[in-house]
């Protein structure tokens, strides 16, 4: 029976430049938003409410 993945899918910063340099990744989980550095990708992760996140984009949008 094939199942679907519970891993998060993650994705890189659309303003990362590929050559290594500080970067993050984001990932939906449901009713919260992961965030994580891409360098350490078997580290720990914050979550942030969907909504916050939202917020937060858009404030960065407007900057």
């Amino acid at each position: 029976m094939n199942r679907p993945s519970t891993l998060p899918r993650w994705r890189k910063s659309s303003y990362s430049n590929g050559t290594g340099g500080e970067c993050v990744e984001v990932a939906d989980l449901g009713s919260a938003v992961g965030v994580r550095d891409s360098k350490r990708l078997g580290g720990t992760h914050i979550a942030v409410r969907s909504a916050a996140w939202t917020q937060f984009v858009a404030s960065l949008r407007r900057a």
